[in-house]
């Protein structure tokens, strides 16, 4: 037969006592505001309601005052002096950046020419020397008849 698993034991210790942790419930502090109403948009005044006028008044445009000369000059608004300036960087940019490609090319193209203008050149000299040799030999021949 088989004996019985013994099992060691030991006196159980009784666990500590620790004081009881009592943990509120966190709150959020939300902001709150008051609500906002948004009228329909086909919202009209009651019938009787005029309508107020408003007068947008624009300042008058800036000017430069010399002193000595007395002489105003008007200054551009804010708006066109912008569009200069993004054309103006617009412009600048372009040519810096498209310049050493404009370049490569016209370095290409006058190096093509200039070979073709140089074989004309040749073939014109050739040309030449041969109808000046061919006049002197006819020149020869007819000396020596």
């Amino acid at each position: 037969m088989i004996e019985p698993l013994k099992i060691p034991s030991e006196p159980i210790v009784d666990p500590p006592q620790f004081p009881e942790v009592i943990l509120s419930v966190p709150k959020g502090l939300v902001p709150h505001y008051p609500a906002i109403y948004i009228p329909p948009s086909d919202l009209e005044p009651p019938p009787g309601v005029k309508k107020e006028e408003t007068k947008e008044e624009q300042p008058p445009p800036p000017k430069l005052t010399i002193p000595r000369i007395n002489i105003e000059l008007p200054l551009p608004t804010t708006e066109v002096v912008m569009t200069a300036t993004y054309a103006a960087v617009a412009a600048v940019a372009t040519t810096t950046l498209a310049t050493p490609f404009f370049n490569q090319i016209k370095k290409k193209v006058q190096t093509f020419l200039q070979k073709k203008i140089d074989k004309w050149k040749e073939n014109r000299k050739k040309k030449e020397t041969s109808l000046t040799e061919s006049k002197e030999n006819e020149e020869n021949l007819k000396k020596n008849k």
